[in-house]
């Protein structure tokens, strides 16, 4: 973990380094995915059925083997405990209540010259659903990704998952299940982000590719944007505390853990005013690391990419915090408003002591898919907007074009467009 203090002298250079540590793929990860996508697009599910058995260790052979049934989701579904089988729904519900608030209108209106203009939404056609099933299941991800392209109405939802040697996931069918999932494949990586994009034989193409995966999954999706749709190019997890020392530093230290715990490159940052808390908060994590069952993981992370900042004042901590772009921030202090104002660039922001990372994870609400890598300074969450597409539309009547069309002819004609002229021209006459 490295710790830095604004007051010192280097600290502009030193905290530079880590706002510019990408942390993401290599050129030699380009390498592969490039040449995995290739594979996949000129000889479709043989390939497939080749890097799924080198991968995975799972036989792609007959149709149980490649797909699995909505029965199958359902019968998971029923296994699952009953509390659990509870807490699915209910975070189903409040994801789905939140979303639908995100859908937009159309617009028809009538200008003052008589042109009638205006834009119609709909959503795409088909959408595919990466879920990971390697380092863990994510059946939240699932609910994430298929719950808003259900809002925003997607005829054909697709998952493809990765089930090593052959072992499915029943929260992640459980989760399918709520969701009304239509189709599910046993194909995971760079291979099933092709599939997904170009088609192959089992395999209709989509028009978007949204969910999280690990760099090869990310690289694919970044290569592939244009022949589909993406989300965003996500990569590893980040979190930013900005904490002062009258937080509990066992609550603070749990918090930067829920990042850590995902991958040995994610990065967790605290920002604090209280040299003495951060000291608290940095025992904590080592208390920690005895009894978490992730410690390997999370020790990693915190060892190479932690990174706590004492401040004067947190009235410095919004510049920081924008200079990052981070993923998820939480601003634990008993005014958090304050600080929120002043933020520019973060994927989300979780307000107050009581409100940590993770509840947004699960359970509150908004998407917990974000951008990374200081991207949230471009990019947004997803939501149900990535799996639609706006039409626009003008009507114009013989008034309405004459009262504009003079102007427009000039303009084409000073572009050295003189079939776009004559195509308005001629309508005027």
């Amino acid at each position: 973990m490295q710790l830095l203090r604004t007051s010192d002298a280097g600290f502009e250079a030193k905290f530079e380094r880590v706002v510019r540590d990408r942390r993401e793929s290599d050129m030699q990860v380009g390498r592969d995915v490039a040449g995995i996508l290739n594979e996949v697009r000129e000889r479709g599910d043989k390939a497939l059925v080749e890097y799924t058995k080198r991968f995975d260790q799972h036989n792609l052979s007959t149709d149980d083997d490649w797909s699995i049934s909505k029965e199958a989701c359902k019968a998971a579904y029923d296994r699952l405990d009953a509390e659990l089988r509870e807490a699915l729904e209910t975070a189903a519900a409040r994801i789905r209540a939140y979303h639908e608030g995100q859908l937009p209108e159309d617009r028809d209106y009538t200008d003052d010259i008589g042109m009638r203009l205006g834009a119609r939404w709909g959503a795409v056609e088909a959408a595919g659903l990466y879920v990971p099933g390697g380092r863990a299941a994510y059946p939240s991800s699932l609910l994430m990704n298929a719950i808003p392209a259900k809002v925003a109405g997607v005829d054909r939802l697709v998952v493809t998952t990765p089930t090593p040697k052959g072992e499915m996931n029943d929260l992640v069918l459980a989760a399918a299940h709520i969701a009304g999932v239509d189709e599910i494949y046993r194909v995971g990586g760079a291979q099933a982000v092709a599939a997904l994009a170009y088609g192959t034989e089992r395999i209709k193409r989509v028009d978007v590719v949204t969910g999280p995966g690990n760099a090869w999954v990310a690289e694919a999706k970044r290569q592939l944007y244009g022949v589909v749709g993406i989300d965003m190019v996500a990569g590893p997890s980040e979190i930013l505390v900005i904490a002062d020392g009258d937080n509990n530093a066992e609550w603070i230290a749990a918090d930067l853990l829920s990042q850590a715990e995902h991958d040995p490159t994610s990065q967790s940052i605290l920002i604090t005013d209280d040299a003495g808390f951060a000291a608290q908060v940095s025992d904590a994590i080592d208390l920690a690391f005895m009894k978490l069952p992730t410690a390997k993981t999370a020790k990693a992370s915190w060892d190479d990419h932690g990174l706590v900042v004492i401040v004067d004042s947190l009235d410095e901590a919004p510049a920081l915090s924008d200079r990052l772009a981070a993923e998820h921030v939480e601003i634990a202090t008993d005014d958090p408003e304050t600080i929120f104002a002043k933020l520019r660039h973060a994927g989300s922001v979780f307000l107050g002591r009581m409100t940590p990372e993770a509840v947004g994870d699960y359970i509150a609400g908004p998407n917990h898919v974000l951008p990374t890598g200081r991207r949230a300074r471009f990019a947004s969450g997803l939501s149900v907007l990535d799996f639609m597409k706006r039409t626009s539309f003008i009507g114009a009547s013989a008034d309405a074009l004459a009262a504009i069309g003079p102007a427009a002819v000039r303009l084409a004609d000073a572009e050295g467009l003189p079939a776009h002229a004559l195509s308005i021209s001629k309508r005027l006459s």
